[in-house]
């Protein structure tokens, strides 16, 4: 569906050329929801950018639904962008207009009858939940209310695929679930593929399959979402996971038990699928003897299944704790002692 290969854009600037994106290669299936994530300046948005042709490559190749958007032009790269929608973090209305001539305007611009619209404006009021404030105009709306009417109107084209830049930035925690679920039902139901770029792992986590991480314009790392959380390997990917699982208060949780009890290990237990809902400590307690301080707990649901971390204190005997550690080792879940904190 999405083919990068080898895709760079320098920008020329008065102090010298700047490499937004350098040297990146992907490949994002058709239907899935695909995330992009960096902090601000790893060249995302200059790469969801040239998708839709807003920028041009310096070199290399990017195709979207087999079109070659880096050497299209005119009519061609107009009549292909058609098919691609895109969602913005500042959801970019028209303030004069009202709910439904915003949905409405891309299809204005596609000359789509009127009939053939008012039909297309319902449907897309009803897909996106906004049933009875079709009349009403932007300053009358929610943050997520507005982004909603971004989505219908990205979707106005039918388009084959929904690009979304920083899409839940402006909106609060709970709004920014409530529109996360709907990109994920929209994906569903109509099968679009969705290139999401975002700086929280929590979107990620959320609704993507696969992910790729930005650092400097390069693609550090990549892969499904639920492989990079159980096993990050490189220093900002471990940042974004850290990010997601709270890890700042758990190493000061750590340091802070370790000073009041000295002796025993601390152990970290990974759990992935079905060991993250199994009572491993229970079953432990009663197989071994040794008190177990339970420091840090955290379980994540991804779109490839579940995650957990669990963060235990083992004190005991050294003949108990050798043996509690190689009974976690049989019972399928990742286990690391944790010499320093």
């Amino acid at each position: 569906m999405i083919i990068i290969e080898n895709v760079k854009k320098i920008f020329q600037t008065k102090t010298g050329n700047l490499t937004a994106v350098d040297d990146v290669n992907l490949k994002i299936n058709e239907g899935e929801i695909f995330g992009v994530i960096g902090y601000s300046g790893a060249g995302k948005s200059t790469l969801i950018r040239m998708l839709n042709g807003l920028e041009k490559p310096t070199s290399g190749k990017l195709e979207v639904s087999g079109k070659d958007i880096a050497s299209i032009q005119g009519k061609e790269l107009r009549h292909a962008r058609q098919k691609i929608g895109m969602i913005f973090q500042h959801f970019n209305l028209l303030w004069s207009r009202t709910v439904a001539e915003n949905i409405a305007f891309p299809l204005e611009i596609a000359k789509v009858s009127k009939f053939e619209r008012q039909e297309r404006v319902q449907e897309l009021i009803q897909l996106v939940g906004l049933e009875g404030k079709e009349n009403a105009y932007p300053s009358q709306l929610s943050g997520g209310q507005k982004q909603r009417v971004g989505i219908a109107r990205a979707l106005a084209n039918n388009p084959t695929v929904l690009l979304c830049d920083e899409a839940t930035s402006a909106l609060d925690p709970e709004t920014t679930d409530s529109i996360l679920e709907l990109l994920l039902g929209i994906n569903k139901k109509l099968g679009l593929t969705i290139v999401l770029i975002t700086h929280e792992m929590h979107v990620i986590r959320k609704i993507c399959q696969r992910v790729a991480v930005m650092e400097d314009g390069k693609v550090v790392e990549s892969g499904d979402v639920l492989e990079v959380f159980k096993n990050p390997q490189t220093p900002i990917t471990k940042k974004f996971v850290g990010q997601g699982t709270e890890q700042q208060d758990t190493k000061e949780t750590m340091n802070q038990l370790l000073k009041k009890y000295p002796s025993g290990k601390v152990v970290k237990l990974t759990f992935v699928g079905d060991t993250a809902e199994q009572p491993i400590i229970q079953s432990l307690l009663q197989n071994v003897q040794l008190t177990v301080n339970i420091l840090h707990g955290n379980i994540s649901q991804t779109q490839n299944g579940s995650y957990g971390t669990l963060l235990l204190h083992l004190d005991g005997t050294e003949e108990s704790i050798d043996e509690a550690i190689q009974y976690l080792n049989q019972q399928r879940v990742g286990i690391e002692v944790v010499n320093n904190v």
